[in-house]
Order: structure tokens, then sequence, then C-alpha cells
């Protein structure tokens, strides 16, 4: 069914009265919707509101099954419904919907024991997100293996339109990983902080967990800088940081489409 959303701008009165109730169940049915003879269509309405904040908990359902998963189906939709009357659609596209549920989670009180949980979700976003994002092709390894080593240090990236980073203080991956399939869910949480790499190389989706320094890197290069100034930054902030290796790694992943020296 079609969703009513938030309108931007000015819009038609009868619509606007029509969607605020909506997502409200305290508010009364807006006085100009009627039924046929000029009835009061109270239940007419109250079934259209039903069925519109259930659509939105579903959407949600869909587009974080690992969260639900993990907090169990009845949780997870009485905590979604709290979330869609706080937060009507602002887009007509479904696939929108649901982009602040990852900081709703990290403020919602009886999410307080599983802090790692929001950046599952922010996870699951980036997968939606690069999902529906525009086609390119990858960077080829061998168009930078054709740069003259003197030149590497000056090279600039263009990142893939569906490339995403999500960084995480907990082993937000693993979790995110164990949770999106039906096999049991080993213990997990004694692990460390981990970060995300999301692409969409030839139109298939991977979730990978980069090497230390690798987020600070790649952050950095869709920043703008150059192949040498992310490279530095990494290793400033992670003496672990291997350049070879996240190269290595950023190609295979199809992180980047292009290549080109930085403009002096």
């Amino acid at each position: 069914m079609p969703l009513p959303h938030r309108p931007e701008g000015p819009r038609n009165d009868f619509t606007g009265r029509f969607c605020a109730p909506l997502l409200d169940p305290e508010r009364p049915t807006p006085r100009d919707v009627t039924g046929p003879r000029s009835k009061a269509a109270d239940k007419r309405y109250d079934v259209y509101r039903n069925n519109v904040t259930v659509s939105l908990i579903d959407t949600l359902g869909e587009t974080y099954p690992a969260v639900q998963r993990i907090v169990g189906r009845t949780f997870f939709r009485d905590m979604a419904r709290i979330f869609v009357r706080a937060e009507p659609p602002r887009s007509p596209l479904l696939f929108e919907y649901g982009r602040g549920f990852s900081a709703f989670i990290d403020d919602f009180e009886h999410t307080a024991s599983m802090p790692w949980l929001g950046d599952v979700a922010r996870i699951e976003r980036a997968w939606l997100d690069a999902y529906h994002a525009a086609d390119a092709p990858p960077l080829a390894p061998e168009t930078l293996a054709n740069v003259p080593a003197e030149s590497l240090s000056t090279m600039v990236f263009t990142p893939h339109p569906a490339m995403r980073v999500v960084r995480s203080a907990y082993p937000a991956v693993t979790i995110f990983a164990a949770n999106r399939q039906s096999g049991p869910v080993g213990k997990i949480l004694e692990r460390g902080g981990e970060d995300a790499l999301v692409t969409r190389p030839h139109l298939e989706l991977f979730v990978r967990k980069l090497p230390p320094g690798g987020a600070v890197f790649l952050v950095a290069l869709c920043g703008g800088r150059t192949l040498g100034e992310a490279a530095a930054e990494a290793l400033d902030r992670e003496p672990r940081f291997d350049l070879g290796a996240n190269i290595a790694a950023m190609l295979e992943a199809g992180a980047f489409t292009a290549v080109e020296a930085a403009n002096c």
C-alpha cells in the first residue's frame, strides 16, 4: 500500500490534515475524513492508520533483520512501533525509511545493555544503501600497477558509489554476520572493536572487516586525501597499519573506481 510521507514545503491542506494523525493513535480522526453519506469514518481511518504503522514496522524488520534476530521479533516490533510514531516518513521511497533507527537504538533505554546494537543497525543500513547505489566498474588493479612508483603517494581515488565504511568500538561486523544467517551464534563480546567495509563490485554485495587502520585510511581517501596523506594519517592513528595489505584489500573489494594525480 502507498505510504504517506511528511510533506516537504506547501501541500494540499486536506493531505496535511489527513496525514498528521496517522502515526499517533491518541489523535482523533480528521473532521473532514468521512464515509458514505458524510458519516463518521473513525473505524475506516483507524484501519488505515494501523495498516500504515504495520507497513512501516515491516519495512524496518526487512531493513534490519540482524537487529530483529538479536532482540527477538516481539521486542523489535514494539521498539519499531515507538520509532514509527516518533519518526514519520520523509520520502515516498520506502527503502529510504528508517535512517535514524540506529541513533534511536543508541538512545533507547531498553537496549542499553547492548551498546553495540546501534552499530549493527548502521551496517545493515549501509548494506541497503549500497544495494540501491549507482553501479560503476571498480578500479582495475592493473590501472594502479601502471602508476610510476614515485607518483603513487600523490594519487587520489574516486570512491565507488556503493562503498560505505562503518566504524565501531564493538565487534559489530562479527555480530552482524552471525545474525544475518540462521545458524547458531557463539560467544562474541570478548572481542574488540571492528570496522566494516561495505562494497558492491560487479553487483554482488560484501561486508568485510577492515584490518587495523583500514577505516582511517579509506575515509581519508574518500575525503580527497592523497594516498601518501591517507597512509600517514592511518599509520599515525594505528601503528599496525599495513599499506600494502590495505591497498590490496581495497582493490579486491572494489572500493574505488578511478585513480588520478592530485591537482597541484
